[in-house]
């Protein structure tokens, strides 16, 4: 965790965009995976990381706008705790290491919340995303769990964003550590990518390292040969000569921020020519994202510059034909690539996207298209210094969507499907990393770029 002030300071700023009342932020709890002693691997609420540090679970907090106090809740352990998990800081000492003088046992929380409804003052509250945390949700103001999503504070939402939208320079510190861990992960991918080893082999070496150096894999590992299923969570194949191993993986440092990078290698060590075209066009719109990518530009503006350089790349290629800025203002691309450029990176992988995508990913200025493909941009709005975003552009051959689309006679003025239908067997290519919008450009985060030029990628394998 940080130092008090840095908690100090975030809580106030939330305040001071508040208008009245509470704001009530819930951390998680223990979910048992099968029976209540054996729990899942535990993930503290972000917004509670956020502005209460600790990541441990059983713990909420309030912040009281008019009167300016913080107050953390939570219940010392017991003997019992003591004998199966040792000494356990106290609650008081929990909250002093955050800049908070006023802790209660948990049970006062609904004392607290239940006074302010007395006096009429708003209790703001971000969406729970989990059940037990509806239910005393429930418990503490009246409403109930099926319905606490849509009374979650929209204030408190467009707050929070605002805040976590920009990231500190001890927040992108953690980022890089994030990626260094996405390096060791990726280029023992790399390594390990030969003919007779099971996908499962290897995605199971990438989890052991994320937890080895932090906390977690930041999401669950995709590593397959059929890289054409966008998030293709299926380990059961043996590796194949000839084929693309997609691999889009994560950690989370010990403070719980993440990286997400993906890269796309040839198993065996060698990219056929075919694969090379295809490659180097993705490359392309990689590289050129990070370019465009810079404060006062709309990430919108850059995913669809980025779609126009793989559209005319497939063009040359004689994928596809005609104007190639109408044929991506008509959505023929998303063929292709059906998914958007990129998302924000924080302390979650999909950065705050548990309190609403749209409030993160968007705003007044730039909404949402119903488009294919362009539906699934994540992040649209305009970009600002201190936004950590991913850049991740594909190129994917997904033969039911290839045939659905011919059968349709979808954008038959921009689609060549005869040329196409020979790529059924290709599988897809995606290329991530995740770069910090800086004053003038952006960055990528971590110390090491993970290698992703043919070259590079051709040279780790064979060494």
């Amino acid at each position: 965790m940080f130092d008090s002030l840095t908690y100090r300071k975030r809580r106030e700023a939330l305040r001071k965009k508040m208008s009245s009342g509470i704001i009530l932020i819930l951390g998680n709890n223990e979910a048992p995976a099968n029976y209540p002693d054996n729990t899942y691997k535990y993930r503290q609420d972000s917004s509670f990381l956020y502005f209460f540090g600790h990541a441990h679970p059983g713990y909420a907090g309030i912040l009281d706008i008019e009167a300016g106090e913080d107050y953390f809740f939570g219940d010392d352990v017991t003997m019992d705790d003591i004998i199966w998990m040792g000494p356990q800081p106290a609650v008081k000492d929990l909250a002093a290491q955050v800049g908070i003088e006023k802790s209660f046992p948990f049970a006062k929380l609904k004392e607290m919340v239940s006074k302010a409804i007395a006096q009429r003052r708003k209790v703001h509250f971000l969406p729970p995303y989990r059940y037990d945390n509806m239910l005393l949700l429930e418990d503490l103001t009246g409403i109930r769990a099926s319905m606490t999503k849509q009374h979650a504070s929209v204030e408190l939402i467009k707050a929070v964003v605002s805040l976590r939208s920009v990231k500190e320079p001890c927040e992108i510190a953690e980022i890089d550590k994030a990626c260094n861990i996405g390096y060791e992960m990726h280029t023992a991918a790399m390594r390990l990518c030969k003919p007779g080893v099971t996908e499962q082999y290897i995605a199971g070496i990438l989890d052991g390292i994320a937890s080895s150096y932090g906390s977690m894999v930041s999401f669950a590992t995709i590593l397959t040969q059929n890289g054409q299923t966008l998030h293709n969570h299926d380990h059961s194949h043996i590796l194949k000569e000839g084929r693309l191993m997609l691999t889009d993986a994560g950690a989370e440092s010990v403070t719980n921020y993440c990286s997400d990078h993906t890269r796309t290698i040839p198993v065996g060590g060698k990219f056929t020519e075919r694969q090379k075209d295809v490659y180097n066009i993705v490359l392309a719109c990689h590289d050129h994202a990070l370019e465009l990518a810079h404060p006062g530009v709309t990430y919108k503006s850059v995913h669809l510059k980025v779609c126009k350089v793989l559209a005319q790349g497939l063009k040359d290629l004689g994928l596809m034909k005609g104007n190639i800025d109408d044929a991506v203002t008509a959505g023929a691309h998303a063929l292709f690539m059906p998914h958007g450029l990129g998302h924000m990176m924080g302390i979650d992988v999909h950065d705050m996207e548990d309190l609403g995508q749209c409030y993160v990913g968007y705003d007044n200025e730039v909404r949402p298209s119903d488009q294919f493909g362009l539906a699934s941009l994540r992040m649209g709005r305009r970009l600002q210094e201190g936004f950590v975003i991913t850049d991740e552009p594909g190129c994917y051959f997904i033969p039911a969507l290839i045939d659905k689309w011919r059968a349709e006679k979808m954008h038959t003025d921009f689609l060549n499907y005869d040329a196409i239908d020979k790529f059924k067997d290709f599988g897809g290519i995606r290329l991530e990393d995740d770069i910090l919008i800086t004053s003038n450009g952006s960055r990528f985060t971590g110390d090491r770029h993970i290698p992703i030029t043919i070259e590079e990628v051709e040279k780790i394998m064979n060494e």
